[in-house]
């Protein structure tokens, strides 16, 4: 696997909530998208051979303090009605943590993600890309965890898994072990329960370099374009959106979407997308 280096990893992951492909992986060959972005800009997935929307649907925190059950469902069938198909969760995913700046009350029940995406897999699978992450570092337990993670989304197979959030040098060599999490990555996509593989991280970037070295990954997902800086006076949310939609060797972007009208702000500012010039990212760098 070629090496990346430290300086063009950097230049491409600051400021960035987003998904890297890594193009020096997989065999380059097209693959069949079944899939439809509905008119939506899409972008060549890296050397997955996939076409896949600029925008990804985050089905994080956000998603999970949505109170109730028909509402969520209501969101991911319109986005996916819409052209939004590739869908971003992880095992942890739910709401106990992390509450978005605008909740005031805490829930009275525990949401998780991937268990509200079951509801609307079990009608709709072959229309989704559907991406998860494990947490665990223990192999038991992240199996555990990839194997639960199949029963809440109600399928038997991914099209992505990722590792969820590499956060030092010592968690990489952690992984790197024999029969642990990288090995276990790459066992389920030989095994086809997964068709790609990737990692997340949003602090260490000599960490997430490192691990982009460590095996034929196919995606990162790394760093935050909208929290927390959406609480900085006079940024507006979408200059940073597309401030990170602009930057060079970026894929795609995963926005944290929590209802209809979200997912209609976002798919309106996809329609109607204009780069950012190197004058307004140099402003955007200097107030961010």
């Amino acid at each position: 696997m070629e090496k990346i280096s430290r300086r063009r990893f950097i230049k491409n992951a600051v400021g960035a909530g987003m998904v890297l492909s890594l193009p020096q992986v997989g065999n380059g060959s097209p693959q069949t998208n079944r899939y439809d972005a509905k008119g939506l800009p899409t972008v060549m997935f890296g050397n997955t051979g996939m076409q896949i929307p600029k925008i990804v649907l985050g089905l994080g925190s956000r998603f999970c303090y949505i109170d109730q059950a028909g509402d969520s469902e209501e969101m991911l069938n319109y986005a996916l009605d819409n052209g939004l198909y590739y869908w971003d969760t992880a095992h942890i995913y739910d709401n106990t943590t992390a509450p978005p700046p605008w909740r005031t009350t805490k829930p009275t029940e525990r949401v998780v993600s991937e268990i509200r995406i079951g509801e609307v897999i079990k009608y709709r699978r072959k229309e989704v890309f559907l991406s998860t992450k494990v947490t665990a570092r223990n192999p038991d337990e992240a199996m555990r965890e990839i194997e639960l993670s199949l029963k809440r989304l109600n399928t038997d197979h991914l099209e992505m898994l990722k590792i969820h959030e590499v956060k030092s040098l010592e968690d990489v060599d952690q992984m790197s072990r024999k029969g642990h999490l990288i090995d276990i990555l790459l066992r389920m996509k030989e095994e086809g329960i997964t068709r790609f593989i990737g990692f997340s991280g949003h602090g260490d970037a000599e960490a997430l370099k490192e691990m982009a070295n460590r095996a034929p990954f196919d995606s990162i997902l790394l760093m935050k374009a909208v929290r927390p800086k959406e609480t900085v006076p006079n940024l507006n949310v979408t200059d940073l959106i597309r401030y990170a939609l602009s930057l060079e060797g970026v894929d795609a972007l995963v926005l944290g979407m929590d209802s209809v009208a979200v997912v209609k702000s976002n798919l309106e500012l996809l329609r109607n997308f204009q780069p950012m010039n190197a004058k307004e990212k140099e402003k955007m760098m200097i107030e961010t």
